[in-house]
């Protein structure tokens, strides 16, 4: 064979493989344990020829011990860390911003998905309880938002996409980890004690990923918290909170912010779709089990008070009409405004008045203490400033100028 042909084959063939594991490399991508179930981190592990016992192993220095390299799990044999190294990762959303509030408040703003990605936050809320120290951490279900509640800042900048599981677990494992960075490992505990799905989004518009992420809290081998210390905030979305009822035990709040109708419709339009009487009918049935009360005793009625627009004695009167044969707990949330908002936040008499009426007439009626507002700790405030990456905002922005000259004409 002629050596000139000899030796451009051999260089083909020392080329080959470089070039396979190029293109290898490049579509190659891992698998991140971070937003598994343990069901579905048992198949993941039957998959690669392994015993699905493993997955609670993985699981606990992921949720419990916030490990993410893979050559500290001790208890794993060297052969299945270095198998889960090529193939697996254990990737929580980026920090792009966080702050911690003089009150103990913690805010993060998160990037998803690749390249400059979209931009999410989650607040923590400290509060003292009868058990102790309660670390409250208020979690984002999608980017932006679709439902565009007129007092809200996410609706304001948009709906891009849902968040997948290990973008919402994330947001819980980096507030856990944030307690603890300095903990030695054998030393770490879980400080949050309750999640609200109340941030960014509405939860029951990405029903699949918001259920996997919940079942993920509740599992004993991740971060194992009770079901009463769980809960799903929805604006009402009816067929889904029939759906959950089938699905997981978990506490569930109303977004209701208005006593009848015609105002919701005005302040939260997916009640011209879901009105009022059948959002009620779905909460009654959340609560009732076979025809029988179950373990969700009441359903929590989140209400923002807005100053002159929902606040008066008479919204009161029609709150306690609406609810009397709800069993719930009501809370008062004292408006936090935004850049442009047509709305100002009620005042603590008005708020104290109305939680009296309430009161008076059997309700559990707190008022939500304000917290965080040296670090726009209100949802969708520092998303907005760090990042507008809609025309709804200023769309919106046109919107509220352009009433305010028609007010000027006209007074």
């Amino acid at each position: 064979m002629n050596s000139e042909v000899v030796a451009s084959s051999s260089k083909q063939d020392e080329q080959q493989p470089a070039s396979s594991k190029s293109v290898q490399t490049e579509t190659v991508q891992k698998v991140n344990l971070l937003g598994m179930s343990r069901p579905q981190m048992e198949q993941f592990f039957e998959e690669i020829g392994e015993k699905k016992f493993r997955a609670g192993q993985v699981m606990k220095w992921i949720h419990q011990f916030f490990i993410t390299e893979f050559a500290e799990m001790s208890n794993i044999s060297g052969k299945l860390r270095e198998k889960l190294e090529k193939i697996c990762e254990i990737k929580a959303p980026e920090v792009v911003h966080r702050n911690y509030s003089k009150d103990g408040t913690r805010k993060w703003v998160f990037r998803v998905g690749d390249g400059a990605g979209s931009l999410v936050e989650t607040v923590l809320i400290p509060a003292e309880h009868r058990s102790g120290l309660r670390r409250t951490l208020c979690i984002s279900s999608q980017v932006g938002c679709a439902l565009d509640c007129s007092f809200c800042s996410t609706g304001k900048q948009g709906f891009q996409r849902d968040l997948t599981p290990d973008e919402i677990i994330g947001q819980l494992w980096v507030a856990n980890y944030s307690y603890m960075e300095e903990v030695p490992v054998a030393e770490r505990e879980r400080s949050v004690t309750n999640v609200v799905m109340m941030g960014m989004g509405e939860p029951l518009l990405n029903y699949d990923a918001v259920l996997s992420s919940m079942r993920i809290m509740l599992d004993d081998f991740a971060y194992g918290m009770s079901k009463r210390r769980v809960t799903l905030s929805t604006s009402g979305v009816v067929p889904k909170i029939d759906q959950l009822v089938k699905d997981i035990d978990v506490a569930l709040a109303i977004s209701l912010h208005a006593p009848n109708d015609a105002l919701r419709n005005e302040l939260v339009p997916i009640n011209k779709k879901y009105p009022l009487a059948q959002l009620i009918a779905a909460c009654q049935r959340y609560i009732t089990k076979d025809g029988n009360e179950s373990s969700r005793k009441h359903v929590t009625i989140e209400y923002v008070m807005l100053d002159g627009v929902n606040d008066h004695p008479e919204h009161a009167q029609q709150m306690i009409k609406l609810l009397k044969n709800l069993p719930s707990k009501i809370n008062l949330i004292p408006f936090n405004p935004f850049p442009h908002a047509p709305y100002a936040r009620s005042s603590r008499n008005r708020i104290i008045s109305f939680q009296k009426t309430l009161s008076d007439a059997g309700f559990v009626c707190t008022i939500r203490q304000t917290r965080g507002d040296d670090i726009d700790a209100a949802c969708g405030q520092l998303v907005g400033q760090v990042a507008d990456r809609t025309r709804r905002a200023e769309q919106w922005k046109k919107k509220v100028e352009e009433q305010h000259v028609i007010m000027r004409s006209q007074g």
